[in-house]
């Protein structure tokens, strides 16, 4: 059993910042592929973007492209999403995933991710 923990999570006025942690317990954090999904109200939970488990491969949905960064730190057992130049669009539910496949890529199928944490919500005022 993997929990997962997000956190960062607010209100901010567009063009602002925000930077989510996801810290996922277990000691073999550093074999976990992670991924960042949102989900908007009325919407389908979608890909936000992904790090491999070496955290030299990422993905990133076209949308956040050039404005959002994944990242990790496997000594913390944690992932980040650094959100910049936030729009209004953003606004939604942040989940934090865990695929414990051991696989060396990315997925950004959701269904591929074992763990999930509660989500965070993230609000950006026009």
């Amino acid at each position: 059993q993997v929990e997962v923990v997000e956190s960062g999570g607010g209100l901010v006025q567009g063009g602002g910042s925000l930077r989510l942690s996801c810290a996922a317990s277990g000691r073999t954090f550093s074999t976990y592929a992670m991924g960042w999904f949102r989900q908007a109200p009325g919407k389908e939970r979608d890909i936000v973007a992904a790090i491999s488990i070496s955290g030299r491969t990422t993905y990133y949905a076209d949308s956040v492209k050039g404005r959002f960064t994944i990242s990790r730190d496997n000594d913390k057992n944690t992932v980040y999403l650094q959100m910049d130049s936030l729009k209004p669009e953003d606004t939604a539910v942040y989940y934090c995933a865990v695929d414990i496949s051991g696989d060396y890529y990315v997925t950004t199928n959701l269904d591929d991710y074992d763990y999930w944490g509660q989500g965070t919500q993230v609000t950006v005022s026009s």
